[in-house]
């Protein structure tokens, strides 16, 4: 499980503390301030160092739902922005897009949420609406989608994420949290979860008695055998070396482990996955694994890396039927559909 970023953990801070209780006295009085403001942890240089930052919100306009942020779980891309990994951070940036907070105040037009609903919001809170994508539902592939962070908003103003006290989403990006789930165990599956959940989705891999695989065991890896568990899988995991074999095997309930650097472990699991999701964030060769999957297989990569993919070979490809796939994972449908699977 990933860990989460609590607002309450720097709120005792003299300076921020005061503004906090200014914020509350306002909501209290139920006269929200035109301007309103909060306070984030913001990365202002490629350090990755987070230090507080206070910035203005924008009022809560007729399909907006205001957020009071109760956790948000920390993601590798985060980390990836705020060290500028990807060369195209600005600074200064509040990351986090695993986001659970609680509703305090709705636009005139928001049907879907009420005061004091438990809500989720992931990485993207903006769209054009108008292109074919956003016609079919499939926001995400949006050519002027907007971030939840790191990006600019159609007021102009930056967009600031989910490190923060409160948050102001439109409607279509903001989903209902079910009763009795615990925040901090719901925010990884809004950008972790649902990397692994979408691709079995598309691909139409949910049915039981798969054999899938897992390369990697950080967040996204745990989410994938806990998720491909729950459907009915027979999961194995990959990785470099056997450290997070008891993990992997007694704590999450992975049925095998490979250590890809094992020859005759490699050979002997040949041939017997229908698929493997790759979740490995830095630059590692692709070839070992090919030769895993079994006709019509399909590797699936969801790590963000900013290298090019490699083959040492094209001659690796051939006589093989297999797919090698990105997933772009991040609509809101799928999103609400994951956290009540």
């Amino acid at each position: 499980m990933e860990n989460s970023f609590i607002p309450s953990l720097f709120s005792n801070t003299p300076t921020v503390k005061k503004k906090r209780e200014k914020f509350d006295q306002t909501v209290k009085m139920g006269g929200l301030e035109t301007e309103r403001t909060t306070t984030g942890w913001a990365a202002r240089d490629p350090s990755g160092v987070l230090t507080p930052y206070t910035y203005t919100l924008r009022s809560t306009g007729p399909e907006d739902v205001f957020v009071k942020v109760m956790c948000c779980g920390i993601c590798h891309t985060d980390l990836h922005q705020a060290k500028n990994d990807l060369g195209m951070s600005n600074y200064p940036m509040v990351p986090g897009h695993e986001v659970v907070g609680e509703v305090l105040e709705v636009g005139s037009d928001v049907s879907k949420f009420r005061v004091g609903d438990i809500v989720g919001v992931g990485c993207i809170v903006g769209c054009c609406r108008n292109c074919r994508p956003c016609d079919s539902d499939n926001e995400q592939y949006c050519l002027k989608k907007i971030w939840s962070y790191n990006d600019v908003y159609t007021d102009g103003k930056p967009t600031q994420g989910g490190f923060a006290g409160s948050m102001v989403v439109d409607q279509k990006f903001v989903v209902n949290i079910p009763e009795g789930m615990a925040p901090e165990q719901v925010a990884p599956l809004l950008c972790a979860g649902v990397t692994v959940y979408s691709p079995l989705n598309h691909f139409g891999l949910m049915g039981s008695g798969l054999r899938g695989g897992i390369l990697g065991l950080g967040g996204v890896g745990h989410m994938g055998v806990k998720i491909a568990k729950a459907m009915g899988h027979h999961v194995t995991v990959i990785s470099s070396s056997d450290k997070k074999k008891v993990e992997a095997l007694e704590h999450l309930g992975a049925d095998d482990y490979l250590v890809s650097s094992d020859a005759e472990g490699m050979q002997k699991a040949a041939d017997s996955l229908d698929y493997i999701i790759d979740t490995v964030p830095v630059f590692h060769p692709l070839e070992p694994y090919l030769s895993l999957l079994k006709l019509d297989g399909k590797l699936i990569l969801t790590g963000v890396i900013n290298t090019p993919l490699q083959f040492v070979s094209p001659m690796v490809m051939l006589g093989e039927s297999i797919s090698l796939t990105l997933n772009l994972y991040i609509d809101a449908s799928l999103l609400a559909a994951l956290v009540c699977f």
